[in-house]
């Protein structure tokens, strides 16, 4: 098939367009920076630079495709977060620009495939800490979201539902939205690259397990993201998916071992009241009340089968 892949040069498109070449499909990827296109090329896609926010250059390009699959893939998320974004994501440049890139340019890369005539739209969506605060630790699809969310996260979480809701109900095609995991492995902030910030943290010890620690958090190796998304294009039910692996953990499970992997000091523990202090509710949730997510249906309507099923191998032998 004919693939458009919108944010082809982020950490997730490097892993999917190889994939897609792979699997004998013709890959277009779309970059909003010219300096790109040369490593799209080396990765098998024929690049196009348009800005995703520019209606009408992202018809232009889409037009000149044809694609019979857009897989959407932007995000503004590449940048260094400091601790004023971690305690304020509403004020955050790079999330105000990701929620732009959810709700915007979705209606962009929608609109455009409509008008060539796509079959198929396959989203990125975020599942991790978005669930209900009730019942196990352990969510489904058909678990409730957090009605409640902190107000700092209310306008990702908004821009997030913009997305699903916009791309499972159209009505020329075959819409998918995919609620990946966080994510860890090459090209993302948990690996061994010496830019990868939140490792970095972690090295530093200044990512402390945060009073119990009990917040379960759910993780995807990044090749196992693009793994899922390969297939997605491919096949699948429309609606929503959780991409994640399958050992949902708390927090104070899962960060001493990926310290010790990252060769670091094993994590402070702070107070609740401290780390509320410190890095505000939102990053207090995430450490100790928090939902993890079930792959269920991603494993069984998709066959999607993972490299990294644990967290626990993933980052003892993927994070390179």
């Amino acid at each position: 098939m004919k693939i458009f892949v919108a944010g082809a040069s982020g950490a997730l498109g490097a892993q999917l367009v190889p994939q897609l070449v792979a699997a004998g499909h013709q890959v277009v990827g779309m970059t909003r920076t010219a300096a790109k296109q040369d490593g799209l090329r080396a990765l098998g896609a024929r690049p196009v630079v348009a800005d995703a926010l520019d209606s009408e250059a992202v018809a232009s390009v889409v037009g000149e495709a044809e694609p019979d699959v857009i897989v959407h893939q932007l995000t503004a998320l590449s940048g260094k977060m400091s601790i004023r974004d971690a305690r304020h994501p509403d004020r955050s440049s790079m999330a105000q620009m990701t929620n732009r890139l959810r709700t915007e340019a979705t209606d962009h890369l929608l609109a455009a495939g409509r008008a060539v005539g796509a079959r198929r739209f396959v989203a990125q969506s975020f599942g991790a800490f978005r669930y209900a605060r009730t019942g196990g630790p352990v969510q489904t699809e058909a678990d409730p979201l957090d009605p409640n969310p902190p107000g700092a996260m209310r306008p990702v979480v908004e821009a997030l539902l913009y997305l699903e809701e916009a791309v499972t109900t159209i009505d020329w095609g075959e819409g998918l939205a995919l609620r990946y995991g966080g994510f860890y492995g090459p090209g993302t902030a948990i690996s061994l690259a010496p830019d990868a910030e939140m490792a970095g943290l972690i090295r530093k010890r200044r990512f402390p397990i945060v009073g119990d620690g009990g917040g379960v958090w759910s993780h995807v190796h990044i090749e196992d993201a693009a793994a899922a998304t390969a297939i997605a294009v491919e096949r699948g039910e429309p609606g929503i998916y959780y991409i994640v692996d399958d050992e949902p953990a708390p927090v104070r499970e899962w960060l001493p071992v990926l310290a010790r992997a990252l060769d670091a000091k094993p994590p402070r523990r702070i107070p609740r009241w401290l780390g509320r202090l410190a890095a505000g509710e939102m990053a207090t949730l995430m450490m100790t009340d928090v939902r993890g997510a079930s792959n269920a249906k991603a494993k069984r309507e998709l066959g999607w089968q993972l490299r990294y099923p644990s967290w626990r191998l993933g980052v003892t032998k993927g994070l390179r």
